[in-house]
């Protein structure tokens, strides 16, 4: 079974916040965020899928996650490259 690790953005006042996660289907995962059923940060917003690793085990994907929620620096250039392309 494949676990995926993502990262979803959302526009908030003209700024965007992104939210990083691993699941093992993203597509429900994504409806769940959208339906204000998914995090507690998630709730409320519009969240688009800007970026996903694939992983065999649940301990990769939990490992990966914990090292992008940290990364900021790769977070913001992920961000940037989204915008460009869907300007």
């Amino acid at each position: 079974m494949r676990y995926y690790v993502y990262m979803i953005i959302s526009e908030n006042r003209n700024k965007l916040l992104s939210y990083v996660g691993y699941t093992k289907n993203i597509k429900k995962r994504l409806m769940k965020h959208n339906n204000s059923d998914g995090a507690k940060f998630t709730r409320g917003r519009n969240w688009t899928l800007c970026y996903k690793e694939s992983y065999l085990s649940k301990s990769e994907a939990m490992s990966r996650e914990y090292k992008l929620k940290k990364d900021k620096k790769f977070r913001n250039l992920i961000k940037e490259k989204f915008m460009k392309k869907n300007i």
